[in-house]
């Protein structure tokens, strides 16, 4: 996700390679973004911290009671500390740096990579709204962001955060059920990402309610019809719904992981 930001950014001309300094334990990933980006790399957290206007930590929750403790002395208080960590709250990670420390947290998702990431942004108790919009430009770089109040976060976590693997693990089955119908599993599969981009695009493009645009390929009695009603007899709506339910009850739970 770093990596996904650190290229939106450059995209934009809003920064220059020289002005980024990433930090990683494996050598490889910083030689990789060296050579690959330009940027500058180090392995010290507490240099990358320093360095910063705005200092983005991306690690797994799990590594920030060990990561706070140690970039906090480094940490500027004019910096703005930018936290895609799922479900660490705020107070958390301000309680653990400077007094008046300005965090923003912000729940991205996977597709940043292709610069097409939905992101969900909160800000803290020192963080300005200046803070926030710096945030959401850097976000906006590799898709659309918005704000939130941060109680709604850990169900944009189990919403968009987690999000994409629902739509993949949909198109893995639409796939299969074409090639249990007799398609070629290559063939299937090029018909249902088009589908699905088709239908994406048309809702972009019309800006019509996405049950407008179902009703309106649902003929009384046909075929959309019936295989919609087999979704409906299989609980397809209280499915999404309880997968939704999972993910944001991890999250809650991943926020108790820095007490």
């Amino acid at each position: 996700m770093a990596g996904a930001l650190i290229r939106g950014l450059l995209s934009t001309d809003s920064y220059r390679a020289d002005q980024i300094l990433a930090s990683d334990i494996r050598a490889d990933r910083l030689k990789e973004l060296q050579s690959g980006l330009g940027i500058k790399t180090t392995s010290d957290n507490r240099a990358a911290a320093v360095h910063g206007d705005v200092v983005v930590l991306s690690t797994k929750p799990q590594d920030f009671p060990k990561l706070l403790p140690e970039i906090a002395p480094s940490l500027r208080i004019d910096s703005v500390v930018l936290s895609i960590a799922a479900g660490v709250p705020i107070s958390s990670i301000e309680a653990r740096l400077k007094s008046g420390s300005r965090v923003v947290r912000a729940m991205p998702n996977t597709p940043a990579l292709v610069a097409t990431s939905a992101t969900a942004l909160a800000k803290g108790s020192h963080a300005t709204q200046q803070d926030l919009d710096v945030a959401k430009a850097i976000f906006n770089s590799v898709g659309v962001a918005i704000s939130v109040d941060e109680s709604l976060l850990d169900a944009v976590t189990g919403l968009s955060g987690s999000g994409p693997a629902y739509v993949f693990a949909f198109i893995e089955a639409l796939r299969d059920a074409g090639n249990e119908m007799g398609l070629a599993k290559e063939e299937a599969q090029k018909l249902v990402i088009q589908t699905v981009l088709g239908s994406v695009k048309l809702l972009i493009e019309t800006g019509r309610d996405p049950a407008s645009l179902r009703e309106m390929v649902t003929s009384p009695g046909g075929t959309t019809f019936a295989g919609l009603k087999a979704l409906a007899a299989g609980g397809f709506n209280q499915i999404i719904l309880n997968a939704v339910k999972s993910a944001t009850g991890r999250s809650k739970e991943l926020g108790k992981t820095l007490g």
